[in-house]
């Protein structure tokens, strides 16, 4: 049996895909990216903004044609998008044959072979002919939906599992490391705490010997994610663990870089910026989401930081870590957000010089606070707002990359451009995906996954230009 599986948005999602990859390989089903090959199709979604809700039910419906072509003898949907609208789903769309919520999804091969077996094709041999659940509260939610198709939403309070079976999906070199599930923030404007449940953290030494896992397979660099990374461990030692898991990883023999994703400000404890300092392998990078720099809005917002606070943060990381880069991500365009607001907004930008950073148009998500909020900014105020950031910080952008010319720096090689002699790199200022990109010129043959020493010899917009360093 031959599953199609769609993984849409964020890397904690694509961690998430990773594992229940790994339950279908195990478990022997042959994993196919041909859709036309495809004997079933697993949709893996994101709703966090959107435009993230609109591209995952286009793939839901794209599929869904196939389904009712007879093509396809299986539909299952998960992820957020199925945990917050798991009725709608099977009411609007009747291709689908099951939705999996984000703590239920080590029942897919269950769930899997039971929407097989009701076509009348063989799943995986797992018995599953109740249709139960694992917990209360999956069985009662099937037992309400049958007629629509089988559901499984559980306890959003359960704790994260670890899968050593994961199927790695990036490439070479790199691999995400989850360390934490859910948010216990409830910022006004997002759903995270609705659809992924309260902050829980992974156990030490369940994330290290996933950790050990990862590098056994040639992961060399660990990119830790979770909703937030900075509290890793409140829950259950009492404290801030972070600085601590960060010190056991940087043991393991094999890996090379640790990088840190989702480190909220207020949370960001000397120590945590010591251990940074002077850990070799902790590189000197973190993703920082701030959201906006006005006062007002940061308090509408639900966020528990001022403009003050931030410039004091951001001064201790550039004080103990002078070559620290910095990303962060905003929102323009919240409701009630003023034209004054959004020129206090420009000017911490241009004040801060960030080293990455990332703007979205602010998306009103039905159910939480700020969706009740008025006024709400009109579209295209928000789109020029936006586009006013952006060009702002391409400005900054442009510039650092232009002061890097002559610079040495280590780079890990992502892959070669087809027919030329130039391959794709990552400084530590890069993150997979989101970041630039180091274009290496040589006729040497290097692989994927190397680290090799580059002189920078100039930029092209954000991406960098070098050649290596013998």
């Amino acid at each position: 049996m031959r599953i199609l599986f769609v993984s849409l948005g964020c890397d904690k999602n694509l961690v998430d895909s990773e594992e229940m990859l790994g339950d279908l390989t195990q478990s022997g089903y042959e994993i196919t990216d041909d859709e036309e090959l495809a004997e079933a199709a697993v949709v893996n979604t994101c709703c966090f903004i959107n435009d993230a809700k609109k591209e995952s039910i286009e793939s839901i419906l794209d599929l869904a044609q196939r389904r009712t072509s007879g093509q396809l003898k299986a539909l299952i949907v998960t992820g957020c998008l199925a945990q917050r609208y798991s009725g709608d789903i099977l009411r609007e769309i009747p291709e689908v044959d099951a939705v999996i919520g984000t703590t239920a999804q080590e029942t897919l091969i269950e769930v899997l072979d039971s929407v097989l077996k009701r076509a009348g094709k063989t799943g995986s041999g797992v018995d599953s002919a109740d249709g139960s659940g694992d917990g209360e509260e999956g069985g009662e939610k099937e037992a309400e939906e049958t007629a629509a198709g089988l559901v499984r939403l559980h306890d959003l309070k359960k704790m994260p599992r670890t899968n050593a079976r994961r199927v790695l999906t990036t490439a070479d070199g790199y691999g995400y490391l989850r360390i934490a599930e859910g948010c216990s923030k409830h910022c006004t404007y997002c759903v995270i705490p609705s659809i992924r449940g309260p902050y829980r953290s992974v156990p030490m030494d369940d994330v290290v010997r996933t950790a050990e896992e990862l590098a056994s397979r040639g992961v060399k660099e660990l990119i830790l994610v979770a909703q937030e990374t900075t509290i890793y461990g409140t829950d259950l030692y009492g404290k801030k663990m972070l600085p601590d898991l960060l010190r056991r990883l940087a043991r393991i023999e094999d890996i090379r870089w640790i990088r840190l994703l989702y480190c909220y400000p207020e949370e960001i404890t000397p120590e945590l910026v010591e251990t940074m300092r002077d850990e070799p392998k902790v590189l000197h990078y973190i993703d920082m989401p701030i959201q906006h720099a006005s006062d007002p809005i940061l308090k509408k917002m639900g966020r528990r930081t001022s403009r003050k606070e931030l410039e004091e943060i951001i001064g201790l990381l550039r004080r103990e870590i002078p070559d620290i880069c910095i990303r962060t991500t905003l929102i323009t365009g919240f409701p009630t957000e003023t034209e004054k607001d959004h020129k206090t907004l420009m000017s911490f930008v241009r004040r801060m010089r960030f080293d990455r950073l990332g703007v979205f148009a602010y998306s009103r998500e039905e159910g939480t606070p700020a969706s009740k909020l008025s006024p709400q900014v009109p579209s295209p105020v928000k789109t020029k707002r936006r586009r006013e950031l952006m060009l702002l910080q391409q400005e900054i952008a442009f510039r650092k990359a232009r002061r890097m010319k002559g610079k040495t720096v280590e780079a890990i090689v992502e892959g070669r451009i087809v027919g030329e002699d130039v391959y794709t790199a990552r400084t530590y200022m890069d993150t997979p995906g989101v970041d630039g990109t180091l274009f290496v010129e040589t006729g040497r043959d290097l692989m994927t996954g190397d680290f090799i020493r580059v002189k920078v010899t100039g930029s092209d917009q954000y991406d960098l230009i070098g050649v290596p360093q013998d």
